[in-house]
């Protein structure tokens, strides 16, 4: 109760309304679904994988898990539209997370001490605080992440816990494996509906089970083999099985059974490749000048150039609190040994590679930090484990200690320190009760049926219903091929400062306000910072 509880407070309370792009997508897509217009999306957010023509089947870029929660919320209280029906099974998947993290807690720590402070760790999650309750991938991956690293280390334990309390329990040590490597596979399959990155959970199972430092000595090595590739075989069959849908689906829409475009992100020399038109991220400009690019995006995804930035900064800022950053790493190290935490370390050691040095800018500019929500629960256990690893070590160069009242102190310490730190981070906002002035002007002036071309088509579609595509990171002359494709009427740039600049676009559309275009018409709009034009297609 506690945990559901908390978790509809924090849920409700700092996210109750949508205020970024991923929200914006993931919600409108779940309303469409909720109205009867099925994936579709009346924009373009990205121009990566992106339809001849609008309205478009929708993610092409984006999994499909989230919507679809929002959009059963929304069903389930027979309220379309409505954002706080929307966020249930959010607050219920928190709930299960904080749940996880107690379990684990007790798990690695033995006491319920250990379960309760891991609860809330993960209850008050420092940064994330904030994002448990939007229409996005941190609650669903959460929880779906976590259980599957669990799942998977349950598989690899020889005795699982919950299968070997209380006497004459006999072990069934293969058929548990089998139905624990099943449930791994099932939740590697809701993983990648989840976030695209998501199939690294599938990846990392196979790694995990094939494991070969592990075998019992007298244990033949066939028979190891064959059991683990049975397990692998399992896990595998079932991700497949939830995918099956999904991959039916876009082989119909695209031909292909999962989009390739994303693979672009890969060659991007800056984050704003991800709106070039046509999308052209490719090896040959990325090795233009040698391996300077390449050094130059990896270190600036490590490190952010500044103190507590980048992805360094995210793990220790982040996922560590800063101050449990040594004592996670710490109760790792204590407990490297245990085959229920392979899967997670190979999971958290992967993401964080494939995150800096594979998909560096979309790593940099937010997916880590919704991909290692997946390791919020386990952080919070080995973090309490690695806390009572350093009180041990203390009270024996202090003889003086109370180890097990140090424990209990610095625990409680700990968790003050996440309280507090979730409250800065995620200060409480009431709900919008107006749609934004810019939104209200446009819907005065512009065609209920005009598509326009600005900086978040999404945001733009859930306060005026507007279709349209995104900025193009593109010269000027782009905007009119992109407005006759997708049939496109109007500008919008917003951000404007007095020296000619638009915060809200790419510098390379930055000449339009200060240079006559002649397919452009400047157009009324008594809002500041912002200019509309029609477009002469």
């Amino acid at each position: 109760m506690i945990a559901l509880g908390g978790a509809w407070f924090i849920t409700h309370s700092f996210a109750p309304a949508p205020n970024f792009t991923d929200a914006f997508y993931h919600l409108n897509a779940a309303n469409r679904l909720v109205s009867g217009q099925g994936f579709t999306d009346p924009y373009l957010w990205t121009y990566i994988g992106a339809p001849e023509t609008l309205p478009a089947p929708s993610h092409l870029y984006w999994m499909p898990l989230t919507s679809v929660l929002a959009a059963l919320g929304m069903g389930l209280f027979n309220a379309p539209g409505n954002y706080a029906a929307a966020q249930w099974p959010f607050a219920l998947l928190f709930a299960g997370t904080v749940y996880t993290g107690f379990w684990l807690g007790g798990c690695l720590g033995g006491a319920r001490r250990h379960a309760w402070t891991a609860g809330l760790l993960t209850l008050f999650a420092g940064y994330y605080t904030r994002f448990w309750g939007a229409i996005d991938t941190f609650a669903p991956y959460a929880l779906i992440g976590a259980l599957c690293l669990l799942w998977l280390g349950l598989a690899l334990t020889p005795r699982p816990p919950a299968l070997t309390q209380g006497k004459g329990v006999k072990e069934r040590r293969f058929p548990t494996r089998l139905l624990y490597a099943a449930l791994a596979g099932a939740f590697a399959g809701l993983g990648h509906l989840t976030r695209a990155d998501g199939v690294l959970l599938l990846a990392v199972g196979w790694a995990a089970v094939i494991w070969p430092w592990d075998r019992s000595r007298g244990t033949h090595f066939f028979v190891f083999l064959r059991r683990r590739l049975l397990c692998a075989i399992v896990m595998t069959s079932v991700y497949l099985l939830v995918m099956l849908p999904w991959l039916a689906r876009n082989l119909t829409v695209t031909g292909a059974p999962l989009p390739l475009g994303g693979s672009q992100a890969i060659w991007f020399t800056e984050y704003n490749d991800l709106f070039n038109y046509p999308p052209d991220a490719n090896p040959a400009t990325f090795f233009a000048d040698g391996l300077g690019t390449l050094l130059r995006t990896r270190w600036e995804a490590l490190t952010g150039g500044g103190l507590l930035s980048g992805n360094l900064g995210t793990f220790v800022a982040v996922e560590g609190l800063v101050v449990m950053t040594p004592l996670m790493l710490i109760g790792l190290w204590l407990r490297r040994h245990e085959p229920l935490l392979r899967g997670f370390w190979l999971y958290a050691l992967g993401v964080h590679l494939v995150m800096t040095f594979v998909f560096s800018y979309p790593g940099l500019r937010g997916g880590l930090f919704h991909s290692a929500a997946a390791l919020v629960p386990w952080w919070a256990a080995l973090g309490v484990v690695g806390l009572d690893g350093v009180v041990d070590w203390m009270a024996k160069k202090r003889r003086h200690w109370n180890a097990k009242t140090a424990k209990a102190i610095f625990s409680t310490a700990l968790v003050a320190v996440a309280v507090g730190l979730s409250l800065l981070t995620a200060p409480y906002r009431p709900a919008p009760s107006s749609i934004p002035v810019l939104y209200s002007r446009l819907q005065a002036i512009l065609p209920p049926e005009a598509r326009v071309m600005v900086n978040d088509p999404a945001q733009l579609y859930y306060y005026t219903g507007l279709g349209g595509v995104v900025l193009p990171n593109e010269s000027p002359a782009a905007i009119q091929a992109i407005a006759r494709q997708y049939d496109v009427a109007y500008l919008l740039l917003e951000g404007i400062t007095a020296d000619g600049r638009a915060g809200a676009a790419s510098p390379k559309l930055w000449p339009i306000l200060t240079e006559p275009q002649a397919f452009l018409t400047p157009m009324e709009l008594d809002v500041p910072g912002v200019r509309l034009y029609a477009i002469h297609r």
